[in-house]
């Protein structure tokens, strides 16, 4: 083996040991921001919303073109100054180049990873040999054609497999999906009520998430409607969604509320993980040990991170 790989190869195994002990789980909700947000340097910092478990520095579609240089240079003048803390910071970069520029600046390590907009078949190699030595987090953003194509959706898959160590998260345009379709959905509906896109996301669903990837949740756009918000956070949780993308502040308890577990579920889960036997009863159900046991692990560190509400 050449020196070059033997270098890779430790190098990965290192990678691994570090990054698999963050779960997607303790993303919580995850903020959006604009790179050119007044208050940005406070958000990243830990200090506006104390609560917040990880933000999106945005500079893509929440930027404009004409704006694209200013957010560049605001973000290379808050790493100067950035203390890593208990945040976790993603930038999501406008393309590749502008990945690659963000790579080049001082500090950047200090950022946790980033947010891949546009990924696809095309760019997806690119995107990921840019990123092959670096110590950051992957979360790649389908949002294109690939969404309505199975054999594409997989290729995808298959090509993050090879980067399973770094990818945290797989994230979903769901406003991208529903321009694509013409769509535009109210408030009070769930994207998991309407056939077409219902399918679109069950089928994404079980291509990456039985590759053992987790899948964010989609945006909820109405900020002002709490109750239309809390009922589409338990939807993603129904379906299998985890780490809601958010727009407002408003949205980070509401969501973190949902994110704890019910009394009932930490027993089940306890029960499922304590008993030694292959069946077990819960409460008239039957309990498979080996099948149930990846569900009941979630729900256990849900309540470490989230903790446990009062009712069912």
């Amino acid at each position: 083996m050449q020196l070059s790989q033997l270098l890779e190869r430790n190098f990965r195994v290192i990678l691994e040991y570090y990054l698999y002990s963050l779960h997607y789980i303790e993303l919580g909700a995850t903020l959006f921001v604009p790179a050119t947000h007044k208050n940005l340097a406070q958000i990243i910092s830990g200090a506006k919303y104390q609560n917040l478990k990880s933000v999106v520095i945005d500079t893509e579609d929440a930027i404009s073109e004409s704006d694209l240089s200013y957010s560049m240079e605001v973000i290379k003048n808050l790493l100067t100054l950035f203390k890593k803390n208990k945040l976790l910071v993603f930038i999501r970069p406008r393309n590749i180049e502008i990945l690659k520029e963000l790579l080049s600046y001082e500090s950047i390590d200090q950022i946790d990873g980033f947010v891949l907009p546009k990924f696809s078949s095309t760019n997806a190699q690119e995107y990921l040999n840019t990123l092959k030595l670096s110590s950051h987090l992957i979360m790649p953003s389908v949002e294109g054609k690939e969404l309505f194509d199975t054999n594409k959706l997989i290729k995808l898959k298959d090509i993050l497999v090879q980067y399973k160590e770094k990818i945290i998260l797989v994230r979903f345009g769901l406003e991208d999906m529903l321009r694509q379709l013409s769509m535009k959905r109210r408030c009070e509906d769930s994207i998991f009520d309407i056939a077409v896109t219902s399918s679109i996301l069950g089928n994404l669903l079980a291509i990456f998430k039985s590759a053992g990837f987790g899948v964010s949740g989609g945006v909820y756009p109405c900020f002002n409607d709490e109750v239309g918000f809390i009922k589409d956070v338990r939807r993603d949780l129904k379906e299998g969604l985890f780490s809601k993308t958010i727009i407002h502040p408003a949205q980070i308890e509401l969501a973190h509320d949902i994110y704890k577990v019910t009394l009932d579920e930490l027993n089940e889960a306890n029960s499922l993980l304590s008993s030694s036997q292959a069946i077990i009863n819960l409460d008239g159900k039957m309990g498979e040990i080996n099948t149930m046991s990846p569900y009941a692990r979630l729900i256990k560190l849900r309540e470490k991170i989230y903790g446990v509400r009062d009712e069912n």
